[in-house]
């Protein structure tokens, strides 16, 4: 008996909001559409999976699924799931949602063998909130938590059950098992999962928010200027390095790359390459926020300690913070600036460097 899966992945994804199919969006290093046909794939249960496209996105699928079974979306679920359904050769067939990455091998069978048990098997779970009905913003019947279930998918049935229910339809239904409902009987229920989610949000696709910390420290010397934040600080020695050791401002960049998963600041301006030697460190701070906006992400705010034992920074802290707002475009409100001593224990409290702690947090932006 041969099994297909039909899985339709011709929406638009308007509610996630960027600007082209959610399921071509990234988590953990594979698009969101990858996932979900690989969890048939690694099942053992399925022989044939059908995707269903849009134009727009079929030369993409076809790229990353070239022994697929290729179907054209129709303007609503219900004619992309019947086009699929035209396509496909399975005796069984299972629908389920392009944007349900996390379906599980477990859930998968429990679908298929209830099918061959009871001609057919939905996924879903007991509710776990009181579910109720609403009417121009107010609450029109409560249903409860008993005796309700949140309806997800693989929802799998005989093929021949399913056309029939399908040449009957007039209209569009919201899933499959509300048309076999209707037409056919009373669909068989099998335990879902409550990681079988879908992915509906922009916020479902992972935090839109991370957080990172950066530290640096450079010694003091004679002959150097004092540079913090790119504020030039009177006193007698500066901090050696081969730019302008400018700790804080390191401090700042290493926390953003590493809020954003990218490598350490040495890697990108390393302290061998000549073209660094004396370099403004606000400016590679900017380079690395160019980085970052590549990447997708953005800087919300940040927070930054100076220990210095001298001199004293309180007179100084404003114009650091008013520079570090202006370069990473954000209010100075965003920023926290803070200086303190280490009451003369340690290097620092000798003299003879400053050091630096900052953390950031980074919102993405795609």
């Amino acid at each position: 008996m041969k099994i297909s899966a039909i899985i339709p992945a011709a929406g638009k994804g308007a509610r996630a909001g960027f600007g082209e199919n959610k399921l071509l969006q990234k988590i953990g290093g594979e698009t969101v559409i990858e996932k979900t046909v690989r969890a048939f794939e690694k099942s053992g249960m399925i022989d044939e999976i059908v995707l269903v496209v849009s134009e727009k996105d079929e030369r993409a699928m076809r790229a990353l699924f070239p022994a697929a079974v290729f179907a054209r979306g129709g303007a609503t679920r219900t004619e992309s799931v019947k086009n699929g359904l035209n396509a496909a050769a399975g005796d069984i067939v299972l629908v389920h949602d392009g944007a349900r990455p996390f379906v599980t091998a477990d859930v998968i069978s429990r679908c298929v063998e209830s099918v061959k048990t009871y001609g057919s098997g939905v996924a879903a779970i007991p509710a776990a909130d009181t579910l109720a009905a609403g009417e121009n913003g107010f609450l029109s019947r409560i249903y409860g938590k008993e005796g309700n279930y949140i309806v997800q998918t693989p929802q799998a049935f005989y093929r021949k059950d399913l056309l029939a229910a399908f040449e009957k339809a007039e209209g569009a239904f919201p899933d499959e098992s509300s048309l076999y409902l209707k037409y056919v009987g009373a669909p068989r229920l099998v335990e879902g999962a409550r990681e079988n989610c879908k992915l509906t949000f922009r916020e479902d696709f992972g935090c839109p928010y991370r957080t990172g910390c950066g530290y640096d420290t450079h010694e003091l010397v004679t002959g150097r200027k004092l540079i913090l934040c790119g504020v030039t600080i009177p006193h007698e020695k500066g901090l050696s390095g081969h730019s302008d050791a400018d700790a804080a401002a390191h401090a700042v960049t290493d926390a953003l790359l590493s809020a954003a998963g990218l490598k350490d600041i040495g890697t990108y301006f390393p302290d061998t390459d000549p073209a660094y030697e004396g370099a403004d460190s606000m400016e590679l701070m900017r380079k690395v926020l160019r980085l970052l906006a590549g990447n997708g992400w953005k800087p919300v705010n940040v927070s930054l300690t100076v220990l210095a034992q001298r001199p004293k920074l309180a007179p100084y802290i404003d114009a650091m913070k008013n520079n570090l707002a202006l370069i990473l475009k954000i209010p100075p409100s965003a920023v926290g600036v803070g200086a303190t001593t280490t009451e003369k224990l340690g290097f620092i409290g000798r003299e003879e460097g400053i050091a630096a702690y900052a953390s950031v947090l980074i919102a993405r932006t795609v």
